[in-house]
């Protein structure tokens, strides 16, 4: 059994053929799935999809795209659509100055924002960083002295510095299908360094694909590749890596109910 600590189900082929995408997320061995919230503006919509399976379950957050869009976002605000045994994280939020979608000051504020519900809820929160390393560093180390919050580095890409900080304060770090590109040497190598007991697996579907299905809109059942390719790289039977990386799941976002084929 395996989980897809992050996907978007509400986009796309997924919300076009959800009934279909589950089927085969099934016949793969995916056992639980992570339905990330992007913008509060699609939080009822998201909520919805976990509403109607056991084995889904989603979380209340703004992506830093969307700061400009959504900008003064509250930590009450995030809390009180967090009052749900559906929800079982904050965000997906942080920093992303690749695409520049949105002024730095505003994604920082709305990030902080997360931060202090993820710390008021004991909520998982859950990070996007890409090409703000630095600032992504600043931010989490400022707030943890404020007090402990739980985190996850979603679809890591950054550095092996980015990284180190991370586990250093706690946090978990999830790998998507970006690590079965030929082009991603340096995330492979990364990836050795995480502890075992420290690592998530997700798609972060419809995006990413992985070897072998590269090209093609992503889904959850396409995680099994991922976890296929670690073990090789990791020289960790695959087994054992489902596992763990399952266990590491619920240990983190404690809020969730394990299925018993989980366990």
């Amino acid at each position: 059994m395996i989980v897809d600590s992050h996907c978007h189900l509400n986009y796309g082929t997924l919300q076009e053929d959800l009934d279909g995408v589950l089927d085969r997320a099934k016949d793969a061995g995916i056992s639980t799935m992570l339905a990330i919230n992007a913008r509060l503006s699609e939080y009822d919509e998201v909520l919805t999809i976990a509403e109607q399976y056991d084995h889904i379950f989603c979380t209340v957050g703004s992506h830093p795209h969307e700061a400009e869009k959504e900008s003064g976002i509250t930590k009450d605000e995030l809390i009180a659509k967090s009052h749900n045994d559906n929800v079982i994280g904050i965000g997906e939020t942080g920093l992303d100055y690749y695409y520049e979608h949105a002024p730095r000051d505003l994604q920082k504020d709305n990030f902080r924002a997360h931060i202090a519900a993820s710390r008021e809820t004991g909520l998982p929160l859950i990070v996007h960083a890409r090409d703000a390393d630095e600032d992504t560093i600043d931010v989490m180390r400022e707030e943890m002295e404020k007090g402990a919050y739980p985190a996850v580095i979603h679809c890591f890409t950054a550095s092996r510095e980015l990284a180190e900080a991370t586990l250093e304060m706690g946090c978990y770090i999830s790998i998507s299908g970006i690590v079965t590109f030929r082009s991603a040497k340096d995330l492979q190598e990364t990836v050795k360094i995480i502890p075992r007991n420290r690592l998530l697996i997700e798609t972060d579907a419809p995006y990413l694909a992985p070897v072998p299905m590269r090209g093609k809109p992503n889904e959850p059942s396409y995680v099994k590749y991922t976890a296929e390719f670690l073990s090789e790289l990791l020289d960790w039977p695959l087994e054992e890596l489902c596992k763990t990386t399952t266990d590491n799941f619920f240990n983190l976002f404690s809020k969730a109910k394990r299925p018993e084929a989980a366990i």
